[in-house]
């Protein structure tokens, strides 16, 4: 029975590991954009906004890359000696946690009339979330127990309990971990905050948003203390736990390492190679060998994570070398703001500015979605188009950003033949047939009484 479980699991990695990548491509949103979600949220009134942003929240905690929160959450509560009212208050402080982080969020969007959007794909979050992970793992796989220090413990004892202070602590931590992986959803509503400008609406509307979010960890930590402590199985999932959390770690540092694109192929086979690499790593023993056996088993688990992780990593970038060499093949983007001005001014074309990055997930949606399509790409080519990349934020990215006034990736901006900037921006992914349309709109936005064009449109060049 043990060797078909291993050959189970062997099947299921292989499986998770060949599909994954594409699936996690199609970000958070499902088939909805960003655009109509701010779209949704700017028609709605307070009330129904604080519902939406409810669902929201439940819908962006059900989405694969919230998933290796959930071992996290389990360690917290699941492992503590305690009754079920006592697990209850923990859950729940651990939730208002998450609440207060993105309460503050909020409040901060209200108040300065930004979206914060850069800080949700930033590669500092994103090299902390990995960090987080890869310590997590750690944990699972028994190189320490997940507890506060001894003396941080006894001064929070004083008043009022390790526990308690410590659940509400992990859930700040736990807001900010999370953030990546909140996409479209949290940017529409940040922007509508912004757009307002209400901290009162902005508080209601973060916070609704969080517990919907929070909803999935409450239950796991308040129920989960009458799942059963100990034995083999539970070695076996912590064990799988622990490879996820890593493979998690190893694909968001891919994205921080632009050095390593040319590694990965964007063969079809390669991504069938890393599945068949991670499925040798599980029947090696990554999942049902244990670290604290003898030396063989021991070297023999390190060989099989080590295969699984490295092909989750591989299959994802493997994923993306294709998304890439698409690209490649539709539209040419030129990479200097001052060359596409130069060419626009010459020709009297329209521009197109697309703030993109590699880390951006919602970034590479657009590509997917929208400029891979070839109705799109035919009407694109008669704009100049830039495609200005924040991969490594470098000082001249960072100019361009703040000149135009760009929060967070992706933002796509159009200038008409005349130098003058549309009003309406594409603030994240959009679908194929909304973006045609923007496209379409470029030479008539601007149109109409010198009034109106002047509010309407910002003159650029």
């Amino acid at each position: 029975m043990r060797k078909l479980n291993r050959i189970l699991f062997a099947v299921a990695a292989f499986a998770a590991v060949a599909l994954l990548p594409d699936l996690l491509a199609a970000g958070p949103a499902g088939g909805e954009t960003q655009d109509r979600l701010r779209r949704l949220f700017d028609a709605s009134g307070p009330l129904l906004a604080v519902g939406l942003a409810f669902v929201g929240g439940v819908l962006t905690s059900l989405t694969p890359c919230v998933y290796p929160l959930i071992p996290i959450t389990v360690s917290i509560f699941g492992a503590r000696k305690a009754g079920r009212g006592e697990a209850v208050l923990l859950s729940g402080l651990y939730v208002l946690g998450i609440g207060a982080m993105y309460t503050a969020l909020g409040v901060g969007a209200a108040l300065t009339g930004q979206a914060f959007g850069g800080v949700m794909n930033n590669p500092v979050v994103i090299g902390v979330v990995a960090l987080v992970f890869a310590v997590m793992a750690a944990s699972m796989f028994g190189a320490f127990e997940l507890a506060l220090p001894s003396g941080l413990q006894a001064r929070l004892n004083a008043v009022g309990g390790a526990g308690r202070a410590g659940a509400f602590a992990m859930g700040l931590v736990a807001g900010v971990i999370a953030a990546p992986c909140t996409g479209p959803v949290l940017t529409s509503i940040l922007l509508l905050i912004a757009k307002q400008g209400s901290v009162a609406l902005g508080a209601g509307l973060m916070l609704s948003f969080a517990l919907g979010m929070g909803l999935l960890f409450f239950l796991i930590g308040a129920f989960s203390l009458s799942l059963p402590k100990s034995g083999a199985w539970m070695e076996t999932v912590k064990s799988l736990f622990g490879v996820a959390l890593l493979a998690a770690a190893a694909i968001y540092l891919k994205d921080l390492l632009p050095g390593l694109r040319p590694v990965f192929s964007a063969a079809p086979a390669a991504a069938w190679l890393a599945a068949g690499a991670a499925a040798a790593g599980v029947l090696l023993g990554a999942l049902h060998a244990s670290f604290h056996g003898a030396a063989t088993e021991r070297a023999l688990k390190t060989l099989g994570v080590a295969l699984v992780v490295l092909g989750a990593a591989y299959a994802s970038g493997a994923a993306a070398a294709r998304e890439r060499a698409h690209a490649a093949q539709g539209l040419t983007w030129l990479k200097s703001e001052a060359e596409a001005v130069a060419l626009a001014k010459a020709t009297g074309r329209p521009v197109i500015i697309d703030f993109w990055a590699e880390w951006c997930t919602a970034c590479k949606e657009l590509d997917r979605t929208a400029w891979a399509d070839p109705r799109v790409q035919a009407e694109a080519s008669r704009f100049v188009a830039l495609k200005a990349d924040g991969t490594d934020s470098t000082d001249a990215f960072l100019a361009l950003a703040d000149k135009y006034g760009v929060v967070g990736m992706p933002t796509v901006i159009f200038i008409d033949g005349k130098g003058r900037e549309v009003r309406d921006r594409v603030i994240g992914a959009v679908d194929a047939d909304e973006m045609l349309k923007r496209l379409e709109g470029v030479d008539r936005a601007c149109g109409g009484p010198v009034a109106a064009g002047a509010l309407a449109c910002a003159v650029r060049w």
